[in-house]
């Protein structure tokens, strides 16, 4: 998965899809030979889905899966223009940010009748996953696969600083003096002249490593860094989930967890917003630019043969305990495919054991059923990759949180962003940042 940003919803897409809608069918019947038009972004798992294609057409050879991939923002732009145009795939890989925006402009399908006739068993699945798709007595989805938040440091920098990596374990973290984790920062964190953050000599203004990487560019959600310190903190975000209405972005636990974040750039622990913005954190650290920074699970297989120089860590301990966002995907039906029934086998197929335990041999992400997670994580062990940081994550009680899921969830995002970002750059502080987005955020409710 990657960072959660969303695409305005095209306001003429519901109306035009009544018609689409109206004039479809949902398949003249098994002997119909029919292709179905599946959309995904994440290039790393289409050799996976294709394995998954080409089993499902072997047991149902009148069914053909054609499947199309594209980058993560030119996905949903594309998959917009798509539905405004009713003609958009019949599947498409979804996200728990943008279908609210479907569900309310009726451009996907509720599966719950499918589900039920068919008996899925949705016991199956990581606990809580299943929920994510629900709105009332309707379903959208079935779980596809999770995520969860860990960190990812630079070997070589650890051993300059005379830190044993098995520490990371135990850090601790707080808002007024960053605890352990800032204190390691700090200490990760190298003038130009060799001087760590903890050196009087120190020159913050002649970093040559900064000792952690931020996210800002994070949406409304903070999934890759400041969301899980926020709740980790005793913070939520709004007045329940999904489909809150009271927002809570005004809250202290929120603002001085924005707020230590971005004095670490003041003290030159971490690069400033407007430096380095247009660099990815993930080539920072390559380049030897920084030392620590976030990771989600997703992302692991990217350092597939690299684990030579870098490690896995899980995210520090807050005040209210270690806390990392759990994300997941599903397959959603769009309303306007002429061929539901079709359709809806296919994303059957995909919830199912036997395509998540193909999609669990590549080790590329964690699939939603219980049995092909664990089996993902001995692939990625066998290569390497402490994924055992991420799915001790998940499994640990009370150690994960559910991303929010709202209406109005494009608005939400930019209007959060834009406020985290100003305080990023030294514009203002996070207290009367967030408290005037979240006046904005909450009178999109009124």
């Amino acid at each position: 998965m990657t960072k959660v940003r969303r695409v305005a919803a095209i306001a003429a897409a519901a109306a035009l899809l009544v018609g689409v809608s109206a004039c479809s069918s949902s398949g003249s019947g098994s002997d119909e030979k029919v292709t179905l038009n599946y959309w995904m972004w994440d290039d790393t798992q289409v050799p996976a889905y294709q394995q998954c294609a080409a089993d499902f057409e072997k047991a149902n050879p009148n069914i053909t899966i054609k499947i199309s991939q594209s980058a993560w923002g030119q996905y949903w732009t594309n998959l917009s223009t798509q539905i405004a145009a009713g003609s958009a795939p019949d599947v498409w890989v979804d996200q728990v940010s943008y279908y609210p925006q479907f569900v309310q402009d009726k451009q996907i399908v509720d599966i719950e009748p499918y589900v039920k006739k068919d008996k899925v068993d949705l016991s199956q699945y990581v606990d809580g996953l299943a929920d994510l798709w629900k709105v009332d007595d309707a379903r959208y989805g079935l779980p596809k696969d999770w995520d969860t938040m860990g960190l990812v440091y630079n070997k070589a920098d650890l051993a300059a600083a005379g830190v044993d990596e098995k520490s990371l374990s135990d850090l601790t973290w707080n808002a007024k003096d960053g605890g352990t984790f800032e204190q390691l920062i700090a200490k990760l964190t190298v003038d130009k002249n060799g001087h760590n953050g903890l050196d009087p000599a120190f020159d913050k203004n002649n970093v040559k490593t900064f000792g952690f990487l931020p996210e800002w560019a994070d949406g409304s959600q903070g999934q890759n860094g400041w969301g899980n310190l926020a709740v980790s903190n005793g913070w939520y975000y709004a007045d329940k989930n999904p489909f809150g209405t009271k927002f809570n972005y005004d809250q202290s636990k929120l603002t001085d967890t924005v707020q230590w974040l971005a004095d670490l750039s003041q003290k030159g622990y971490a690069p400033k917003l407007d430096v380095q913005s247009t660099l990815a954190r993930s080539e920072v650290l390559d380049n030897g630019g920084g030392a620590l920074t976030t990771l989600g699970s997703f992302n692991l297989a990217s350092y597939k043969g690299k684990t030579d120089q870098f490690g896995f860590a899980p995210l520090p301990i807050g005040p209210e305990g270690r806390k990392s966002a759990i994300n997941g995907l599903s397959d959603a039906i769009y309303a306007g495919s002429k061929h539901k029934d079709q359709a809806w086998e296919w994303v059957k197929y995909l919830g199912s054991a036997d395509c998540q335990n193909t999609v669990a041999a590549t080790g590329v992400v964690f699939p939603a059923i219980k049995e092909a997670s664990e089996k993902s994580a001995q692939v990625r062990e066998q290569e390497g990759l402490n994924a055992q940081v991420f799915l001790d994550e998940q499994q640990a009680k009370d150690g994960t949180f559910i991303l929010p899921i709202s209406y109005h969830g494009t608005e939400i995002s930019q209007i959060v962003q834009d406020a985290i970002q100003s305080v990023a750059l030294g514009q203002k502080d996070a207290k009367s940042s967030l408290t005037e987005a979240n006046k904005q955020v909450n009178a999109l409710f009124k």
